[in-house]
């Protein structure tokens, strides 16, 4: 039953061949057995358990909410939950416990989702990896697969050997991979949902920005910032997007817009469709076996009538570097409120506030946070505010107009990789400082969110090493329906298999019904 999608699930739960709190009682005992992955921070158990009867006595009564009525779900620890401690992975947070729901929570609760508890990630949501947390790093599900461990070698096997899960919204994704949920919110402000998507299997969507509100997520990067989807199959995430989109009177930077319900049709015809290919995506650092799917998949579509073209979106090289200047200025401002006197981690120091709001702030954010704090306020100083912060800003346009004169030239969706290579072992992944990796592993995602554009993971194959790759598709700006039509296309197409953990459980059953390993249509 826990392999199943969403929406299988959720027809189960009608027809009554499974109630809300044996699929509860299910997922909170996987939690515990995969508790090694440390994809949680907080388990809300007992809320879990409560939310299961209330949907209980719903079905019973034939007075079902919806799809996600009695579904369990994950959500990442940087969205605000009432009387649910929210930490954000920092001592800065420990022990804070929000008075209310984030929008996207209130959402999912009123249409009687089970809340599993909250995810780890990197502190503050500032990485690419979900290693820097206070909690600890998050061990990708698919280091335990059986696809993996038959084509690692001997010497590997030991317990030291783990893969990250990318980041920053890594437990989200190992939460979903290891079927500990059926779905799991995440954010993306430059890639943290897609990222560790693609590293774990998972489907991985960033909206449009303004169509989901940020209201209750704990702001990284104001205008960049979304909350993003993770769920096991496009379908499944056009239900959740169903639910969660839409204007917020407390998020003034939503559509005012009404918003048509999300139905993904079965069949496409992609004849019709125009595919760009930025020929700015092929760099050298690109692993080949990611070049290799990434052109099979231009074939496909190609073969199916679709017109795929080279296209260019000429300001792609600066996009890092202005990147890496608008979000650490947003930082700088944002990380201001933490001064350990409102709420939050206080220090013991006495000698004067200024002396308490530096040790506060040196005792709650690592070395990560605390540099990015520093790097952006170097670039708001005054003497260098127009030559950095400005400049960025004007770059940030240029790409935005970028992706608009590709758009407008008749393109529908753009197709490129997501990530340079399949995850990483964690020790190989540690040797680089968060900064540099962050700067490689962002390098596809995060022009799309300073364009505000919609874009979407999807797993098409596994490497030479049994791992998972995943291509990143991305649309015009509000057209999210048409991009998960297009990519859940893509995803019929490549029949991407079922991670393997049976060997890891004590409970073989974990297999999935359908759980044979899938022809995958893209090949070495």
């Amino acid at each position: 039953m826990l392999g199943r999608t969403l929406r299988e699930v959720s027809a189960a739960l009608k027809q009554g061949q499974v109630t809300p709190t044996e699929l509860c009682r299910k997922c909170l005992s996987l939690i515990k057995k995969t508790k090694y992955l440390n994809a949680y921070i907080t388990v809300s158990e007992e809320v879990a358990l409560k939310q299961a009867e209330e949907s209980e006595k719903r079905y019973k009564a034939g007075q079902s909410l919806g799809d996600l009525d009695g579904i369990p779900l994950a959500v990442k620890d940087n969205f605000s939950t009432s009387g649910i401690e929210t930490t954000c992975a920092s001592n800065m947070l420990k022990g804070y416990v929000p008075p209310y729901n984030a929008t996207v929570v209130q959402k999912l609760l009123d249409q009687g989702a089970l809340l599993m508890g909250k995810t780890n990630l990197d502190e503050f949501a500032m990485g690419s990896g979900s290693t820097d947390g206070v909690f600890g790093p998050v061990k990708n599900p698919w280091s335990y697969s059986k696809q993996h461990r038959e084509r690692r070698p001997q010497d590997e096997r030991d317990g030291s050997y783990w893969l990250i899960t990318g980041g920053s919204s890594g437990g989200s994704a190992a939460a979903v991979a290891a079927f500990t949920c059926f779905a799991a919110l995440g954010s993306d402000t430059g890639g943290s949902t897609r990222n560790p998507a693609a590293h774990c299997g998972l489907v991985g969507f960033k909206p449009t920005y303004g169509l989901v509100s940020r209201h209750g997520l704990i702001p990284l990067v104001n205008s960049m910032d979304v909350p993003g989807i993770f769920t096991r199959c496009i379908d499944d995430t056009a239900i959740m997007l169903d639910v969660l989109a839409g204007h917020d009177p407390k998020d003034s930077t939503t559509v005012q817009d009404p918003i048509k319900p999300f139905r993904i049709p079965s069949e496409m015809d992609v004849s019709r469709l125009c595919i760009g290919i930025p020929k700015e995506y092929l760099v050298p650092e690109l692993s080949s076996e990611i070049r290799s799917l990434w052109s099979q998949a231009a074939d496909l579509f190609e073969s199916e009538g679709a017109k795929v073209i080279e296209v260019s979106l000429p300001h792609t090289c600066y996009s890092i570097v202005c990147y890496h200047v608008l979000c650490t200025s947003e930082v700088a401002s944002n990380m201001a409120r933490f001064d350990g006197l409102q709420y939050g981690h206080r220090s013991g120091t006495d000698v004067s506030t200024e002396a308490l709001y530096a040790a506060t702030r040196r005792e709650g954010f690592n070395d990560v946070v605390r540099g990015r704090i520093l790097s952006g306020n170097f670039f708001l100083l005054k003497e260098n505010y127009e030559n950095y912060f400005i400049k960025a800003q004007k770059v940030r346009r240029l790409i935005v107009r970028d992706f608009m004169n590709v758009f407008d030239s008749g393109v529908d969706v753009l197709l490129t990789p997501t990530t340079l290579s399949e995850a990483m072992p964690h020790l190989e992944f540690v040797k680089e400082d968060n900064r540099t990796r962050s700067a490689q592993d962002d390098i596809f995602t995060q022009p799309v969110n300073m364009a505000g554009l919609p874009a979407v993971n999807v797993p098409v194959a596994l490497s030479n090493q049994g791992l998972p790759i995943g291509l990143q598709l991305i649309g015009r700006a509000f057209c999210d329906q048409q991009l998960l039509t297009v990519a859940k296309w893509l995803e019929k197409q490549v029949q991407f298999p079922v991670i393997q953990l049976q060997d890891l459980m004590d409970d073989g059953s974990l297999v999935l019904e359908n759980g044979k390993l899938t022809s995958v249509s893209l090949t070495q």
